[in-house]
Order: C-alpha cells, then sequence, then structure tokens
C-alpha cells in the first residue's frame, strides 16, 4: 500500500471510529432520556427519543456501507481488518440498544405512573438503568480508548444487572399473583425490566469486541 493511500486509509479509519463513538454516545443519550422520562412521566421527552431513533438507524446503515467500502476496496489485513469487522459487529449492538432506550420510552408513553407505583419496583429500576447506562457509556469509553481494563469492568458489572434483573422478575412476578387484574402495568415494568438485562448484555458485548481489537481473540457470544 502507498504512502498517500495509507493515509487516505488511515483518514477513513479514523472517521469510522469517530463516527461509530458518536453513534454509541448518541444511544446512551437515548438510555438516559428514556429513563428520565419514566422517572418523571415527560411525555415530551419520551417522544424525543423515539424520533431520534430512525437517526440512529441512519448512522448504523452508514457505518455499515463504510466498513464494506473498506473492505471490497482496500481489502484489510492484520490490526485494520479487526478494526473493521469491530466497527461492523458493534454497530449491531449499538443500533440495538437505541431501539431498546426507545421501547422503554413507547412503554413509558402508557404506563400508569400511579399503578406503576403500586407494583413497588420502579425504584430497583431506576438503579438497574444507571447500571445499563454506565455499563453502555463505560463500554462505549473503552472501545474509544482501546481501554482493556474499562472492558473487563464491564463484563464483570454484567452480574449485579443480571442479579437485578433476576430480583425484580421476582418481585413482578408475586405482585402479577396476588394483583392479577393489575397484571397489564406490571407486565409493562416487567418488559423495561428485560430491555434493561438486554442493555446490561449489549455492552458486554461491545466490551467484548474490544478485546478481540486489542487481541484478537474474541469471546463468542450471541444477543438479540
Amino acid at each position: 500500500m502507498g504512502t498517500s493511500v495509507r493515509k487516505m486509509y488511515d483518514a477513513e479509519l479514523l472517521q469510522l471510529d469517530t463516527m461509530l463513538a458518536r453513534m454509541g454516545h448518541a444511544a446512551g443519550g437515548a438510555i438516559e432520556s428514556a429513563m428520565t422520562a419514566l422517572r418523571t412521566g415527560d411525555t415530551e421527552l419520551a417522544r424525543s427519543v423515539i424520533a431520534r431513533d430512525s437517526e440512529i438507524d441512519s448512522a448504523e446503515h452508514e457505518i455499515e456501507h463504510r466498513c464494506l467500502t473498506l473492505f471490497l476496496r482496500q481489502q484489510p489485513v492484520a490490526g485494520d481488518l479487526r478494526k473493521v469487522s469491530t466497527a461492523l459487529k458493534m454497530v449491531t449492538d449499538i443500533e440495538r440498544i437505541a431501539d431498546q432506550a426507545s421501547d422503554i420510552a413507547e412503554i413509558t408513553l402508557h404506563l400508569h405512573p400511579d399503578g406503576a407505583r403500586t407494583v413497588g419496583v420502579l425504584d430497583d429500576l431506576y438503579a438497574m438503568g444507571d447500571i445499563a447506562l454506565h455499563m453502555v457509556k463505560d463500554a462505549i469509553a473503552a472501545y474509544v480508548q482501546v481501554d482493556l481494563s474499562t472492558a473487563a469492568q464491564v463484563i464483570a458489572r454484567d452480574d449485579d444487572c443480571d442479579a437485578m434483573f433476576s430480583r425484580i422478575s421476582k418481585e413482578i412476578a408475586a405482585y402479577i399473583a396476588a394483583h392479577p387484574s393489575d397484571a397489564e402495568t406490571a407486565l409493562d415494568l416487567f418488559m423495561i425490566d428485560k430491555y434493561l438485562e438486554r442493555l446490561g448484555d449489549h455492552a458486554v458485548n461491545i466490551a467484548e469486541w474490544v478485546e478481540f481489537l486489542k487481541t484478537g481473540v474474541h469471546k463468542s457470544r450471541k444477543i438479540v
């Protein structure tokens, strides 16, 4: 690869990095806004999360297109191949994160605040939302800095997220058993619980792609 071609290629890789980081920050912002809307009942904020989801979808398509163009035009090898492969995989997880933030915002729009408080798990959901949000933010930071230590911390925190998911799920199940007429609101809260657990999983997946980027080794994990 000639010097001028290499410089152009490096510039394209840097631009790919920047776009992916920007998309990741937007997805993190969507979680933050969705959880704030849940806390405050701010329907306008919830609607803004849903509206911005299409922008993140567009960013996903643009990044995928750039990755495929780099594959076809430059036929990257070694470290460059890992860089482009990581971007192509990570973009899917980031898009899913934004989708799940949008799903939480959708539920917030028709959730009955009094009924939600009665179920008694809102404080736990807020705490779980904080864990999931910080996992996502740290996973993106780990990618930007190619930081294995931060990536490992994200992976380790998944146990806390899973434990909260399990505890909240049991509380909701017990509430439905005792108050079957309130099942609809309780099930809405269960879906938020599930979306937050998935956010943690996607953050772990991003952290594992950071490990792959640095080491060339990836722990195989499939997340829907």
